[in-house]
């Protein structure tokens, strides 16, 4: 590929609802212009984007996937995003590293959720929209149904570039607002013929003029004057509206037999705007002062790692949006994370799956530097003499967490290894251990998410694990007052062990065990005090209902008896563990269970059914109202940990996806009594 300069350098996030035909158009685009020798189909697993055994295997993507494309003098960085919501991060690095944002729905569909959320993704960060309408010439598919659909949404914003021209449901031809002229398609090739006479092409033309009239005082002159507009006042101020946001162009397509796909390259090369025509990328200096960076490839260096890929041949690679300044093998650059200096390794482009070594990257461009060991997603490198933090990937938060086993012991160790090799490519994976109940934890976006981490984890590591629901963190506690003795006495060939205590238990506010001693007269020396406390302690740290750790206890040593010689810190020790056991469970002991804020968020007509489905799982609502945007609503309630599982999966179908919500823990109350049973009757089976 040959050397472009930053301003004939467009970068394309493709985003929309998951089987709209997102991969298939850019597939479409890649062939078209000769960056792919053959039309690739999701279908036959022969997609140059698509590469991944796991896509492949899914027929659909789960991670986000970049080409270069030549036209027009103009190189297109197209990144193609998942469209499922499990593979949300797809969608966040995409974002973060283009200028436009290309949403793709299908014909005949209306506003779906993957829809939404990519115009907010494109909103939040101030990108250019571009829409595209695939599969225009499928029989009984209609293309002006779902421009409708958008601009019920979207409004007049909405702007028909090419249009369809539609005999009965058959596709003829499509027609180019912005040229004036119609092109017949047969194998992805373009033959021009005239422009039908039709009524509905009169409307879309003028609303497409009213459009770019809107952008410039002298064109909305003329426009009511029923002048024509040159083709450079046309260019001009679509350019304009698609730049400041006025106008959302509309392209009619078909990936599948790539009609009309070089219309909406030519589109996108004149009018997507690249990092070098917008007014700069606001970044922040040592002082957290904001500062613009102009994209100059002469400036200091400023990049951010958008995307990291573990590579089984090529190693760890670091997909890099270049800001100012360019990125060489020779380049030395300061990582604001670390405070380290990060010397490049080799340089390439991508294409799909596919490496190509490169020179450099420019500021505008983006492309891949290999073996970064010190680098994460998420990290700005710049000039150590001009310290800069560009901002991040927007990475969604896990909300499904499930319990690791693996199949065979021993393994362990090489599932974390493992997991934070997957954790780098993918940082809305977390994994941890939990202390208490000594499981491996893995969260994720949700349950298709989690499985390509299981198959991952198979294919790339050899280890093979199952999920199941994760223990839950019960606590034990008491409820009265009680008293018990603990006295050990046992004698043996010379010394022998002598410790007897008295102890009375109590319930207390405090988490960790309150001891107190009421001694009197010397029944039990000071200098054994320590050892029924350590002995106390010990014990607390395994409940006598389930072996949950016991909380809110107070004991009061207050009466005893020693032994002048057998007496000792041990006996004593044991002393206090027989009164532990003596006592407790004279003292009413329960289950405690950990209750968390859940913070939900979904549409005004979905709140009775998730209201509902808070209340099946013991939730108590605590308040409800509009959310920061129209026709949602925020509920917040506190529901028992115990009850969340699927909670995740629940709200996504209740809601078609356009749900989220935030959950943490807040406290530990007392279960209800079928609880404590169940919980008991559970621990009872894993001692087993």
């Amino acid at each position: 590929m040959k050397a472009y300069t930053s301003n004939n350098i467009r970068n394309i996030a493709v985003l929309g609802h998951g089987g709209k035909g997102k991969t298939t158009l850019c597939e479409a685009m890649l062939y078209i212009s000769g960056a792919s020798e053959r039309l690739g189909k999701v279908a036959d697993g022969n997609t140059v984007l698509d590469f991944d055994a796991e896509e492949k295997r899914r027929k659909s993507s789960v991670s986000s996937a970049m080409a270069a494309i030549e036209w027009d003098n103009t190189k297109l960085n197209i990144i193609d995003a998942p469209g499922l919501f499990d593979f949300e991060n797809g969608s966040a690095e995409a974002v973060r590293a283009a200028e436009a944002v290309l949403i793709v729905t299908s014909a005949g569909s209306g506003v779906d959720v993957g829809t939404e959320k990519a115009f907010k993704a494109a909103e939040k960060r101030g990108l250019a929209k571009f829409f595209a309408i695939t599969k225009t010439d499928s029989d009984h598919r209609s293309f002006y149904k779902t421009f409708e659909a958008l601009k019920e949404t979207y409004g007049n914003k909405l702007c028909p570039t090419i249009i369809p021209y539609m005999e009965g449901n058959i596709t003829k031809c499509y027609v180019n607002l912005m040229t004036g002229m119609a092109f017949e398609y047969e194998d992805g090739k373009a033959t021009k013929v005239p422009v039908p006479s039709d009524p509905v092409i009169e409307e879309m033309t003028a609303a497409f003029m009213e459009a770019v009239a809107t952008t410039d005082d002298e064109l909305m002159e003329k426009f009511f004057e029923g002048e024509a507009f040159t083709q450079e006042e046309i260019l001009k101020g679509l350019c304009t509206g698609i730049f400041d946001g006025s106008i959302y162009p509309v392209y009619a397509v078909s990936g599948l037999t790539a009609a009309a796909v070089d219309q909406l390259l030519y589109g996108l090369a004149w009018s997507a705007p690249g990092a070098y025509g917008y007014a700069g990328e606001t970044a922040k200096d040592e002082k957290g002062e904001e500062v613009i960076l102009p994209c100059d490839v002469n400036g200091p260096l400023a990049a951010v790692c958008f995307k990291t890929v573990a590579d089984p041949f090529v190693g760890k690679m670091s997909f890099f949006k270049v800001v100012s300044g360019k990125l060489t093998p020779d380049t030395q650059a300061y990582n604001v994370r670390t405070g380290e200096i990060e010397k490049m390794g080799k340089i390439v482009t991508v294409k799909g799956g596919k490496q190509e070594d490169a020179k450099e990257i420019i500021a505008g461009d983006i492309g891949v530097v290999t073996k970064l060991a010190g680098v994460k997603t998420g990290d700005t490198l710049c000039d150590s003499k001009n310290i800069v933090t560009l901002d991040g990937v927007d990475c969604p938060k896990a909300c499904l967490s499930m319990a690791v086993k693996v199949r065979k012991k021993g393994e362990e160790e090489k599932v974390a290894q493992g997991l934070f090799r997957l954790m780098e490519e993918d940082p809305s994976i977390t994994f941890a251990v939990n202390k208490e109940t000594k499981e491996q934890i893995l969260s994720g976006m949700g349950e298709q998410h989690l499985d390509v981490v299981v198959s991952k984890l198979k294919n790339k590591f050899g280890v093979e694990v199952d999920l199941s629901v994760p223990k839950v963190a019960y606590r034990e506690t008491i409820r009265k007052k009680a008293e018990a003795q603990g006295k050990h006495k046992k004698q043996s060939g010379g010394h022998g062990q002598f410790g007897d205590v008295w102890i009375r238990f109590e319930p207390t506010d405090s988490e960790e065990l309150v001891f107190e001693e009421e001694v009197f007269g010397g029944a039990v020396p000071k200098n054994f005090f320590p050892a029924v406390e350590k002995g106390l302690r010990d014990c607390v740290l395994k409940g006598v209902l389930a072996g949950y750790p016991m909380v809110g206890v107070k004991a009061t040593l207050y009466d005893g008896s020693y032994h002048p010689v057998d007496s000792s810190e041990m006996a004593f020790k044991t002393a206090a563990s027989l009164a532990y056991k003596a006592g407790i469970p004279k003292a009413d002991p329960t289950i405690l269970e950990p209750v968390g804020t859940l913070v939900a968020r979904m549409p005004d007509d979905n709140l009775g059914d998730i209201m509902g489905d808070i209340t099946k799982r013991r939730g108590r609502v605590l308040g409800m109202g509009p959310a920061d945007e129209p026709k949602m609503q925020e509920l917040t309630a506190e529901v028992p940990m115990a009850e969340m599982g699927d909670f995740t999966t629940v709200l996504r179908s209740v809601t078609a996806g356009r749900g989220s919500f935030s959950f943490e823990f807040t406290r530990y109350e007392q279960a209800p009594q079928n609880i404590v049973e169940k919980v008991i009757a559970d621990a009872a089976v894993e001692e087993e």
